[in-house]
């Protein structure tokens, strides 16, 4: 028996095992990956953008001749908001790219998926856990005016 005669039926669609419905799920999957990575994007702005707030309004505070701030904590509170976002945005995506991992790999669409449980992880997953360490380690070292 072929493989191309192997049909699955879910109840909502019939996913066949094919040439067409495997490259199908390769865009799929590519997409996911380009999601995550526009996340991880996002997310070094935002905790870039937060600390570089942080840093640039220390320094000014610090230079001759500038009146202080009415608000002196606010730009601290800014970094600190745009970091906390930056980490829980990336942390948010990687439960979702999870999760959508995990569903295109099971069930009807593992005869298309063509992968072994044990596949290889995609590079951008560990940028987002180092990202997201440096993101928290960020946020601590504002919150505890480390730096």
């Amino acid at each position: 028996m072929s493989n191309q005669n192997v049909s699955v039926d879910s109840g909502r669609f019939i996913v066949r095992p094919t040439a067409d419905s495997h490259f199908s799920w390769l865009r799929t999957r590519l997409s996911v990956d380009r999601t995550l990575m526009a996340w991880v994007r996002t997310a070094v702005s935002l905790i870039g953008f937060g600390f570089a707030i942080v840093q640039f309004f220390d320094r000014l505070e610090q230079m001759p001749g500038v009146n202080p701030a009415r608000y002196p904590d606010a730009a601290r509170y800014l970094g600190l908001a745009l970091i906390f976002c930056g980490v829980s945005a990336l942390a948010i995506s990687l439960w979702e790219y999870r999760w959508i991992i995990r569903y295109l790999r099971s069930g009807d669409f593992a005869a298309i998926a063509a992968e072994k449980r044990e596949a290889m992880q995609a590079p951008v997953i560990v940028t987002s856990i180092l990202l997201s360490l440096i993101g928290t380690f960020a946020f601590f070292a504002v919150l505890l005016r480390l730096v």
